[in-house]
């Protein structure tokens, strides 16, 4: 793109001014906005020696290019002034008004995270800082849409002029930008940002890899663009044939993107000469209806890959993307054709900025930023759960009235009713898909008509949380069950001293409120030891001259078995595990006493009930409990390769504790699923060591499964 190339080269302050008039009229507020700037970066240089001014120009031309605003231009030359200079908020405020100061807010740069600010336990810094910065950005784009945009544009200006950088500070700018920036641009559907973020990063990230894939595209590229020529050829003979006027259609054609080639590599665990879909080609037309005819054309003349069949023009994607993908064969090559109409071009490549520029009538739906839920989460949570948001294909599900759900693939019924409304989820106990009768973790299809059952209680399980996809799903079922985990806890503590002490539990309840202790903070053995003394302390003052000698003698024991810790005030003898829940170690759980045994669940078991007259025990895990990790792993079918891979886990430190085949991906690759424990500091060292030997399909944190 013209304009992306003169950005990236642009180093005076006058060409990016004479580049500013030539794309929008610069009224009295953008000029004033331009000197303010200036003035304000009068003595601030970038790394690569021009005048830092240059920058915001750069990221204004580009606002202005997808057609922002006069408070978006503003707010685009002014957006470094409060972070990089003396000039305050307010000052920006009393000069150019409440709108420009609110989007300036949004977009003053995002601080490095502090070692203090870091939640303890996290070993991730560069994770953190993506997350509290995409939390940041997430936050104030739901209050104003255009922040998030300019602020998109900031970043590509940065991305196209990253070459002056140390290789530290590009790596770590384009994983935040990868990770980050193009998934936003993906779901505001600005199409040419997402795909030049995309690109930029991976060379900064990959270069070894965009230099093989570049390497190859440049010696094949005379044969690869002659199988293009030739079948645009044919596409186009053919649509004269069945009677398009030659102006009312376009053909344009392209190799894939290094990054989309590099993708697919990854997926499919195989070299780039095995790609055979690298060809793309485009058919631009005037209306819907002739997209079809087009779509029929296509079909009957080439041979269709019906699997990689989409027709997002019906149904569009949630960002408002509408396009029929096809994939079809023509003499031993394979070419991914996209259709659709000159509107929809101009849609895709502009995304959110199309309705401010060509004030087209469909607005791009904002749904995913309003219905994201991160509240309140622990940031490694929150990135996890943005990045199920974000990194995603979408399927469309429908209400019985026709109204359309765009939801992540691989989505269950209860995804659904949660983004229908968060009371339907809160309430719902089955459901009819297609009118056959279907539980709450069914996994939904493209097109599915679904109609939920709700009542009274709940149907909703902890358990269920790794089972349903979207974050609002999974925010909304850890938020429940960490409430029901505070009152079974509660509930725990209770009938411990009861057991103990052989009191009624309002007995119990007066003893801890005179003695002020507060029950909900009694969490380890040794507030629970604590507290047992000062409840003997009580019980023996306010007791007859019978009950004081029981406990001149009262103590509580402490056994150990395997790797759990009992506190108990009578003997035991042994620990069960029943067969309900199967807690892992690290897990929260809690002691049923049963003659001299104890029976260990899971804290929130479905199965148990804690009734009056159940006795109970402290327990908790000994030792120190390491990570637990899921990785799945492409190995060659060659003897000794799982031997060596696992031979590699184990140099980590990594605890096996389970292993499962995954069936065959072809005749030479083998897919295993391998659960580990590890030390949570031998992670990163882990995870990088194995990704350079191995295809690492995933690399996952397993946490508690009821949370």
């Amino acid at each position: 793109m013209d304009l992306f190339d003169f950005v990236s080269s642009c180093k005076d302050i006058s060409s990016s001014l004479q580049k500013l008039h030539s794309l929008v009229y610069v009224t009295p507020r953008i000029k004033k906005a331009l000197e303010f700037s200036i003035g304000a970066h009068k003595e601030q240089y970038r790394k690569s020696g021009e005048p830092y001014a240059v920058h915001p120009i750069c990221v204004s031309c580009i606002v202005a290019y997808y057609g922002g605003d006069e408070a978006m231009i503003c707010s685009a030359l002014l957006h470094d002034v409060v972070e990089d200079t003396h000039f305050s908020l307010e000052e920006v405020r009393i000069e150019f008004g409440d709108e420009v100061a609110e989007i300036v807010d949004a977009l003053t740069k995002i601080v490095e995270l502090r070692e203090e600010n870091i939640p303890h336990g996290i070993q991730n810094v560069k994770i953190l800082a993506q997350a509290s910065s995409f939390r940041k950005v997430l936050l104030a784009s739901i209050k104003d849409v255009r922040a998030i945009f300019v602020k998109i544009c900031d970043r590509l200006h940065n991305m196209l002029t990253l070459d002056a950088l140390s290789e530290q500070k590009q790596r770590k700018i384009s994983e935040e930008t990868l990770v980050v920036y193009a998934p936003i641009a993906y779901r505001l559907g600005i199409s040419s940002i997402k795909n030049t973020l995309e690109d930029q990063s991976f060379y900064y990230l990959f270069r070894e890899e965009y230099e093989k894939i570049s390497e190859f595209l440049g010696a094949n590229r005379l044969v690869l663009e002659g199988k293009l020529e030739e079948f645009v050829q044919k596409v186009n003979q053919l649509l004269l044939q069945e009677g398009f006027d030659p102006e009312s259609f376009e053909i344009q054609s392209r190799l894939k993107r290094p990054y989309s080639i590099y993708l697919k590599m990854q997926r499919k665990g195989v070299g780039i000469e095995e790609i055979l879909d690298l060809l793309a080609v485009r058919v631009i037309l005037k209306n819907p209806i002739d997209c079809y005819r087009v779509l029929g054309i296509m079909h009957l003349h080439f041979k269709p890959i019906t699997s990689r069949f989409k027709d997002y023009i019906a149904i569009p994607k949630e960002n408002g993307y509408q396009t029929i993908h096809t994939t079809v064969f023509d003499e031993r090559s394979i070419f991914e054709v996209q259709i659709r109409t000159f509107e929809m071009q101009k849609s895709a490549e502009f995304g959110l900025a199309a309705h401010w520029k060509y004030k087209m009538g469909n607005q791009t739906s904002l749904d995913w930023l309003s219905n994201i839920e991160y509240k309140d989460q622990d940031i490694d949570e929150f990135f996890e759960l943005v990045k199920s948001d974000l990194y995603r294909e979408d399927i469309a599900v429908f209400s019985p009235r026709g109204d359309v759900f765009s939801l992540p693939a691989g989505s269950v019924v209860l995804d659904y009713a949660y983004a229908v409304h968060t009371e339907l989820g809160e309430s719902a106990v089955g459901a009819y898909v297609n009118h056959q009768k279907a539980n709450l973790l069914e996994r939904l299809k493209n097109g599915d008509i679904v109609r939920i059952i709700t009542g009274k209680a709940s149907g909703m399980r902890c358990s269920w949380i790794n089972l349903v996809k979207t974050s609002k799903a999974k925010n909304k079922i850890r938020i429940n069950c960490q409430n029901k985990l505070r009152e079974v806890n509660l509930l725990i503590v209770m009938q411990i001293f009861k057991t103990f002490f052989g009191k009624t539990y309002a007995q119990i309840e007066d003893a801890l409120k005179e003695s002020e202790i507060n029950p909900i903070a009694i969490v380890g053995d040794q507030e629970l030891k604590d507290t047992s003394k000062k409840l003997v302390e009580y019980f023996y003052k306010s007791g007859s001259l019978l009950s004081r000698l029981r406990y001149l003698n009262w103590g509580l024991q402490e056994f150990e078995f395997e790797n759990l810790k009992i506190l108990s005030h009578k003997p035991v003898d042994g620990v069960l595990y029943d067969y309900c829940c199967y807690p892992k170690q690290g897990d929260e759980v809690m002691g049923i006493l049963e003659n001299q045994k104890v029976l260990i669940h899971h804290k929130l078991c479905e199965k148990v009930k804690i009734q009056d007259h159940t006795k109970m025990v402290f327990v908790d895990w000994v030792g120190k409990v390491g990570a637990k990790y899921k990785i799945i792993v492409i190995l060659e079918d060659t003897k000794g390769a799982l031997a060596r891979f696992l031979l590699d886990l184990a140099k980590y430190g990594c605890n096996l504790t389970g292993i499962f085949y995954k069936g065959y991906q072809d005749q030479f690759l083998t897919h295993f699923e391998v659960d580990i424990e590890v030390d949570s500091k031998s992670i990163k060292d882990l995870k990088n060591a194995i990704s350079g030997k191995y295809k690492i399909v995933e690399f996952q944190n397993l946490k508690d499964a009821y949370q």
